[in-house]
């Protein structure tokens, strides 16, 4: 196994080297670029399992024999991977600063994601909370795996390309969502016309998708396991464990001095909650209150990859010259009036109209969720003093989590309901978001 990676990195290596020119200018190209790529092998697991073909699966099949809210029970398990997150990423991020184990961390989340995922393929009708259980695990590896991966983007950048290149590891990101949307567009379309008397093909297919985003996963992650540099790293001991809860003590306190990355966090706790929301439910919305098919939900997931990743490459460019902080500001906006169409679509009795003015909703949210992610990872390095990344950027993980199970917690609670009556939630904390984040001064040398 570890023969075949080290194939798998030298072969990246040299992909690299001929292409992205774009990044020739800089001496650390390989690695930009294997940490990008890191993006681009995590992002179909959010774009298949957590919003567009999963989560459907899951409340609408999986739950089908059980007298079960589907949505609202996949709403708690979101709600409860945050509250893991929120705790476990600010130790990870001292013991990492501490003893230089960051990469042990890195590929160890990494797996427990991967293995987990693979193992959703076996979930059928009935299996509710044995299905929900590997989900919440998966989801949990996941988040680790990108909170880790996050820290990184100070070393390996400077505060005049951080921008570009946050933003072309996000596009990247959605590329490879979108890469494995069309994959599996594809064999529903096609597989039907093949083998004619298939039932239940495209259940199948949502199974298998599992096993092919876990072996997407696994592949493309290698650049950035074995071409991102990392400190040299120290035997693990009491002492250095003990450092690392002394050291989340210490950020407590010294946090309070930055008073810029305290109101930046704060407000990213509400807008990053709704789009937390959005992910995790934005599929099990469309089927739900406008009868989307589970095709319909693909093809959705692939014009919605599409937006985001044109979305991530031209602001990740804009953000260099508007700055991170204008870029944040004109996402949320958006997001609001996005999501407040969504919101509005299920009320035209004519289901044409509705479906018409939800994609454009879908699309709006496409072009801005890269851009709004991005520009937070990277004003959060413009931010973070050196000295301090590991550690802060585990708080960016933690406030990023600290509340995000409460979005999807409350539309559980709503959707006893109504789903819709749910995504005013969303809607809200866009709202309460985009009211403290707009009064931050950021300096010219922050930008």
């Amino acid at each position: 196994m570890r023969f075949l990676s080290i194939v798998f990195a030298r072969f990246f290596a040299r992909f690299f080297d001929r292409n992205f020119t774009f990044f020739n200018h800089l001496k650390n190209k390989r690695e930009v670029v294997a940490w990008s790529f890191y993006d681009f092998a995590n992002q179909p697991f959010t774009t298949i399992i957590i919003t567009f073909l999963y989560a459907p699966y899951f409340a609408d099949i999986i739950c089908s024999s059980e007298n079960i809210n589907g949505i609202g029970l996949w709403s708690l398990g979101i709600s409860i991977t945050a509250i893991f997150v929120a705790f476990l990423s600010p130790i990870i991020g001292a013991i990492s600063d501490t003893g230089g184990f960051r990469k042990f961390f890195f590929v160890l989340s990494t797996w427990i994601c991967i293995i987990a995922t693979a193992c959703l393929f076996f979930f059928k009708e009935g299996d509710v909370y044995s299905a929900l259980v590997y989900v919440i695990i998966a989801n949990i590896g996941f988040e680790l795996g990108s909170v880790i991966c996050n820290s990184y983007l100070p070393e390996i950048a400077d505060k005049k390309n951080i921008g570009k290149i946050s933003g072309f590891a996000w596009g990247l990101g959605f590329l490879g969502g979108l890469v494995t949307l069309v994959l599996l567009f594809s064999l529903m379309v096609l597989l039907p016309m093949i083998f004619l008397n298939v039932i239940d093909l495209e259940l199948k297919i949502v199974r298998f998708s599992t096993i092919i985003v876990a072996l997407w996963f696994s592949i493309f992650s290698i650049p950035a396991f074995y071409l991102v540099r990392e400190k040299k790293s120290e035997r693990l001991t009491k002492k250095h464990i003990s450092q690392s809860f002394l050291a989340i003590l210490n950020t407590f306190n010294d946090i309070k001095k930055y008073k810029k990355i305290i109101r930046f966090l704060i407000a990213r706790l509400f807008y990053n909650d709704a789009l937390i929301t959005i992910f995790a439910l934005g599929g099990a919305y469309a089927i739900e209150t406008l009868d989307f098919t589970l095709i319909e939900t693909l093809i959705l997931g692939i014009v919605l990859n599409v937006f985001a990743c044109i979305g991530s490459f031209y602001f990740g460019k804009l953000e260099d010259l508007r700055g991170a902080k204008w870029c944040i500001e004109v996402s949320i906006i958006t997001l609001f009036f996005a999501v407040s169409l969504a919101f509005f679509a299920p009320y035209f009795t004519n289901v044409t109209i509705g479906k018409s003015i939800f994609w454009l909703a879908g699309i709006l949210i496409g072009i801005m969720t890269g851009p709004s992610q991005s520009c937070s990872r990277s004003l959060m390095a413009r931010l973070t003093p050196e000295e301090k990344t590991n550690e802060f950027f585990g708080f960016y993980a933690f406030t990023g989590k600290a509340t995000a199970f409460l979005g999807p917690f409350i539309f559980a609670l709503l959707s006893v309901y109504s789903a819709q009556i749910g995504l005013l939630v969303v809607v809200l904390f866009f709202l309460i978001g985009y009211i403290i984040f707009k009064p931050l001064k950021i300096s010219e040398n922050e930008q």
